[in-house]
Formats: C-alpha cells, structure tokens, sequence
C-alpha cells in the first residue's frame, strides 16, 4: 500500500528519479515495505555542494532583507499550495498520524510567515558613547553557509525552522536529512526550487540536499567554509558534534535529548491533565523530543490520575496512521522497539509495574512495529527512568512536598521541556522561576510537547543550549558587528587617555 502512494506522490513532486535505483533503501514504519531507493552523495560530491553554496551565499548577502524574505513568502505560498501531499509523505516517512504529517507541514508555514515579518526587523541597537561627537551602534551579518542537520521525527519543519530564518538572515542552506526520511527532504527542495524560480533572482544552490550517513555528515561538519551547523538529534551525536565543531572554531547549534516530566498538584483539573498528559507521552508513538517521559504526581491524587490514564491509554487507537480515527502510529523501526522493549525490562527489575507496553498487529504487519503505549509505576526515579528511551513510556512517581516535585523534575541530565498542571498561582509562579524548572520550556496546565514557531524552542544541560524558530533564535543565523562613528574634529578616547600626538 504504502508503495504505490509514495510513489504516486515522488511523480507529483518531481523527484521520482532521484529516488530510484540507488543504494540507501528507504523503509515506511506503517508497513515494513521499502518504498524507495535514494542515490547517496560521497565526501566529494559534499564538499562540491559546500563550494556551490559559498558561492550563493556571496551573492545572496547582497540583497536586501527584505527581498530575501519576499523569497521566504514564496515559499510558504507554495508549501500551502502542497500541504495535503506533502503532509502525508512526511506520515508514509515517519509514521506518524496524517493530523501530525499535515500540522508539521503547518508549522513550515507558520515559520516562513515569521520568517516574513522578521526580514524588516534585524534590529541592531543604538549604544551611548562616553565620548562626544560619537554615536555607537550594532549591525548583524549574514553569517555564511548553515549545515542542516536534521532527525527523523521531524524531516520537513526542523529543515524550516532554520532555512527560513537562516536565509532571510542572507545565508545558504546545506541540508543532510535523516537517512531515515530523505524523501521527504527532496520533495521538499523541490518546492524550495519552485519558490526560487517564481522569485526569479534568487542565486542557484541557495538550498541544498546531501543524502547518506555519518560520512557525509562529518564531512559537512568539519568544513571550516560551514559557518554555523544546526544539528538535531540524540545527546550521543550532539557530544561528538559539538566539540569537532568548535576545534575549527564555527558555530553549533545542537538540539538534543528530552527527558520531559509533567507535574500534576493536588489543586489540578484532572480532565485537563488526563488530555494533556496522553496527548504529550502517546502522540507521535513518544517519538518527539519533547513527549512526555515523567509524570510526578501528588500522592493525594495520584491514584485517581493513574487509573484515569490507564483507561484512557487502553482505548487509544493504534494503527495505520493514514487511516481516519487513529491516534497512534507505529515506531519508526525494529531497533526503536528493542530499545523500549529493552527500557521496560530494566524498569521492572527496578521495581516498576507496566502496563501496556506490548507489540500489536504483529499478524498483519510482520515488518512493523505496533506497540500499545506503556505506564509504569515506577518507586522512585532510578537510572532507567533517568535516561531517555525514544518510545511511548510513562514513568510515573509520586510525591508529597512541591519542592521534592521540583527536585525529581530537575534532577535528569537533559533540560529540554516541562510542564506542571496546577491552579495554585503560588506553585505555578515558583515552577516558572529561577528555582523552578530548569528547562528551555516550561508550561502551566499544558503538556510538555506541541510548541508553537513563536516562541524561541530548545533547552538547557545535555539537550544542548541551541534555541531555534522563533523569538530572537535569527542572531544564531547572524554575526554581529559593532561601529562606532566619530562626527566631531575631535579625536577623545574611551577611558579618559591621553596620546597626544
């Protein structure tokens, strides 16, 4: 099924060729069929993609911000114009349900919107010098080629998080997908081509897709003429990364592990929290970086809550996520399953108590990986719950004073998303605070997962410390330069020194 559909939509977009007859087999999570075969790039043909999109950039800083963002426009008229074709790719890719595939499509849509407005507002400030007769200020940059690196769960919109700002910023775009999702980045170079070509000025190479596997990466990384990499991914790759990054002084931006926690208050809307919760630790299979890992539960309520979330994660619907009515999709792989099956067997001979968890459709789908969402009681936050596991599971913990709350939530390696559902302003204050949650995101009476472009997304310790989208994130695109002008005879220095001449 999965087969003729992806290929009916690779003919729609254009890239049917590229597609076909190469060496990186391309598998769909909702069958277990191989729906593609993608030629991949060698080191060379990489470092050729890093000089054409040099040479773009060197072109394309020129142009005024605000033209570059009537490209960004264009963009997002033409991703409108495919949402519904591109939106199911990226579900035949991933797996997740065609509702996510679409509102990821959205969220490419959104950015390139903000993107638009913000080419008019690279604001730099205006500084007071202590010297007469001089005005000081700040003027931003374009940066140079940006390296893309993107992960599987995501395969269009962490592309579009950064392109769209990144080229308005007066950069190029040097994109590896994931190896897991490189039909979803060709279709959409193709609809960045169709943009480009509608703007009819824009220099060739300003966007660029790489395809294959850690070679190819490194390659694209350790490139001094690669100005900034944004890398998404696990906390594994970002400790390689970074620092390979850095030995050849460019910029990374990393964005990397969650291990988000949901804290329910003895004050909290239960059906509120119920909604939230499944939603954040169930959708997209637990495979988004900010789902939900672990809830950390007032004793006063924690048992209603638990016997509310197990009725409702036993009627969750999992199946085809193409199909109307589904909640839940496959995991993405065979490894992705061994990792949770692997995950629930440590929680056990830790104490804990599962529920759910098990493989599902197995019958109709030998290849796929179908697996009923899992809670576990857990006695307290040991070393498995403290280590992310890429997959549907819930470790739940009680607790008794809201300080020790604050303590289980901050007290894992990564710092990516959080939340807590309470309606005591007190306890919600002190969440948000400086000895509140230590973590990039940190919501009230909303899960932890489903941020919109607005807001600057990312987190703190090993999630990495990038922040992308929205907010100020456009200053990692950028270099800053700052100026001071003399419109006096006079030539005072800073400080009070005197070198008469």
């Amino acid at each position: 099924m999965t087969t003729s559909i992806t290929s009916s939509l690779l003919d729609h977009f254009g890239v049917a060729a590229a597609a076909r007859g190469g060496e990186l087999p391309v598998v769909s999570p909702i069958d277990g069929a191989e729906i593609a075969r993608v030629r991949t790039h060698s080191a060379g043909q990489v470092a050729e993609a890093i000089a054409r999109a040099q040479a773009a950039f060197v072109a394309w800083r020129d142009v005024p911000a605000p033209q570059r963002g009537e490209l960004v426009r264009l963009l997002g008229e033409e991703l409108r114009a495919e949402k519904e074709a591109l939106g199911k790719l990226v579900s035949i890719e991933t797996g997740k349900i065609l509702s996510e595939g679409l509102g990821e499509v959205q969220e490419m849509i959104d950015i390139c919107d903000f993107a638009v407005g913000l080419s008019r507002q690279l604001y730099g400030l205006t500084i007071a010098s202590e010297r007469p007769g001089h005005r000081m200020m700040e003027t931003w940059h374009p940066l140079g080629v940006v390296g893309v690196i993107s992960a599987f769960n995501f395969p269009a919109a962490v592309w579009a998080w950064n392109s769209a700002l990144a080229i308005v910023c007066g950069n190029a775009v040097v994109w590896k997908p994931s190896e897991k999702t490189p039909l979803t980045a060709l279709a959409c170079q193709a609809i960045f081509e169709k943009a480009a070509k509608r703007f009819g000025s824009a220099p060739q190479h300003l966007s660029q897709v790489i395809v294959g596997g850690r070679e190819v990466g490194e390659t694209l990384v350790d490139d001094e003429r690669v100005a900034l990499v944004s890398a998404t991914g696990s906390t594994r790759m970002g400790r390689e990364l970074g620092p390979r990054v850095a030995r050849r002084f460019g910029r990374s931006l990393l964005e990397l592990g969650g291990n988000n926690a949901v804290i329910v208050a003895p004050t909290a809307d239960l059906d509120l929290a119920v909604r939230g919760i499944v939603f954040a630790a169930a959708g997209t299979c637990g495979q988004r970086c900010t789902s939900t890992r672990r809830l950390i539960v007032h004793e006063s309520v924690k048992e209603a809550l638990v016997n509310r979330l197990k009725k409702a994660y036993a009627g969750l619907p999992v199946g085809n996520p193409l199909e109307t009515g589904t909640l839940v999709g496959p995991l993405v792989d065979a490894a992705s399953f061994e990792g949770m099956q692997s995950a629930l067997r440590a929680a056990r001979d830790e104490g804990g108590q599962v529920t759910g968890g098990e493989r599902l459709l197995q019958d109709q789908h030998p290849t796929a990986y179908y697996v009923r969402p899992a809670i576990v009681e857990m006695p307290g936050q040991t070393d498995t719950v403290r280590r992310e596991t890429f997959a549907p599971i819930l470790y739940v913990m009680g607790y008794r004073e809201f300080e020790d709350a604050l303590r289980l939530q901050n007290d894992v390696p990564q710092g990516l998303s959080s939340s807590i559902f309470s309606n005591d302003m007190r306890e919600t204050e002190v969440f948000l605070s400086a000895r509140g949650s230590d973590c990039g995101i940190a919501n009230v009476n909303i899960g932890t997962s489903g941020a919109e472009i607005g807001g600057a997304f990312g987190g703190e310790k090993e999630t990495g410390g990038g922040r992308e989208s929205g907010s100020d994130s456009w200053r990692n695109y950028m270099r800053r330069a700052t100026n001071t002008i003399n419109y006096s005879r006079e030539l005072p220095l800073a400080q009070g020194v005197r070198f008469d001449v």
